[in-house]
C-alpha cells in the first residue's frame, strides 16, 4: 500500500509537470506568434500612403490634362472669331496721295518787274493743271513774291498780278477757279537774302501752297 501510494505521488507530480510545461510552451507560441502580426501592424500605414499618393498624382495628371483641353478649346474659338471678324471688316477707303513728284508743287519764276508767264514756266502750269484735274478734291493758293528793289505797295500789287497771271493760266487749262486762291507777299519773304542778281532772280516767282487734300 505504501508503494502504491508513492505511486499515485509520482505519476500526479509528473502529470502537473507536464500540464505546466504544456501551458508554458503555449503562452511562448503566442508571443512569438504575435511579431508577425505587430509587424504588419507597423508595415500597414506605410502601403496606404503611397495608396493615398498614387491616387492623388492620377488625379493632378487628370485635372492638368482636363486644363490643356480646355486652353486648346478657347485658343482655337479665338482664334474661329478673329477669322470671323476680319472677314466682316470693312475693306478701307481708298485714299488718294498726292503723287511723290506733285508733293511739293515747283514754282515759277518771273523777269524783272514783269508777271507774264514764260515758256518754261507754261510747261511746269501744264503739269500743275494736269495734276489737278486727276486730283479734284485738292485746293491750292497761289502766292506771288518779287525781290527787294522797289517799293513796298509797288511789290504787293506786281506779286498779286504774278499770282492772278498764273491762276487765270491754270483756269485756261481747265482748272476749276474755285480750287484757286491768291495772295500777294511782295518782297517780305525772299528765299534768298542776298543782294544781288542771282538771288532777285530767285526771289521773283510765284509759288504753289497745297490748301486740302483727300
Amino acid at each position: 500500500m505504501k508503494k502504491m501510494g508513492r505511486l499515485w505521488v509520482f505519476f500526479t507530480i509528473l502529470a502537473f509537470l507536464i500540464f505546466g510545461f504544456g501551458c508554458a510552451t503555449t503562452t511562448v507560441e503566442k508571443q512569438e506568434g504575435a511579431a508577425p502580426e505587430t509587424g504588419a501592424a507597423v508595415k500597414a500605414p506605410a502601403t496606404v500612403e503611397k495608396k493615398a499618393e498614387a491616387v492623388e498624382a492620377e488625379k493632378k495628371a487628370a485635372e492638368a490634362a482636363e486644363a490643356e483641353k480646355k486652353a486648346a478649346e478657347a485658343a482655337e474659338a479665338e482664334k474661329k472669331a478673329a477669322e470671323a471678324a476680319g472677314e466682316k471688316k470693312a475693306p478701307a477707303k481708298e485714299v488718294k496721295v498726292v503723287t511723290p513728284q506733285i508733293r511739293a508743287l515747283e514754282s515759277i519764276h518771273f523777269d524783272f518787274d514783269k508777271y507774264n508767264i514764260r515758256p518754261p514756266d507754261r510747261e511746269i502750269l501744264n503739269r500743275h493743271a494736269e495734276w489737278l484735274k486727276n486730283n479734284k478734291d485738292v485746293k491750292i493758293t497761289i502766292e506771288g513774291h518779287c525781290d527787294e528793289r522797289g517799293t513796298v505797295e509797288y511789290n504787293l500789287a506786281l506779286g498779286e498780278r504774278r499770282a492772278n497771271e498764273a491762276k487765270k493760266y491754270l483756269i485756261s487749262l481747265g482748272v476749276e477757279a474755285d480750287r484757286i486762291k491768291t495772295v500777294s507777299y511782295g518782297k517780305e519773304r525772299p528765299i534768298d537774302p542776298q543782294h544781288n542778281e542771282e538771288a532777285w532772280a530767285k526771289n521773283r516767282r510765284a509759288e504753289f501752297v497745297i490748301e486740302s487734300q483727300p
